[in-house]
């Protein structure tokens, strides 16, 4: 079995469906796309450069921070008072390198979508 390949009966596709729709959850949040974003362009940071690159609050960085931490987008270390957190597989880059692409080419359909989010 190759990396990442999970085993699924047969029967288990929604369950796949829903674990996978998750997963694109864990990206659709625009705080978090950002934080993934400076993380990947910046490498390792801290709690205080992120939350200055991305104009929030401590408290709401550190709460999407943990979001992505639990989910396995990033992991953290500790060295003296400071949290420092990094992207975690680069197969992270390769979905929004993507993304990117995919959005450049549909735009303003994207932009232009009212039925997005709506379940």
């Amino acid at each position: 079995m190759e990396h990442g390949q999970a085993v699924w009966l047969p029967g288990d596709e929604t369950r796949r469906w829903e674990l996978h729709a998750k997963f694109f959850d864990g990206l659709a949040n625009p705080t978090r796309l950002k934080i993934i974003e400076f993380l990947l362009e910046r490498g390792e940071m801290n709690v205080s450069q992120i939350t200055e690159a991305v104009g929030m609050s401590q408290s709401q960085v550190s709460n999407q921070l943990a979001c992505l931490k639990w989910c396995g987008y990033v992991t953290s270390r500790s060295e003296g008072k400071f949290v420092y957190y990094r992207v975690t597989d680069p197969r992270i880059r390769e979905i929004i390198r993507l993304a990117r692409a995919v959005v450049a080419d549909n735009a303003e359909h994207v932009r232009s979508c009212t039925r997005m989010g709506q379940g």
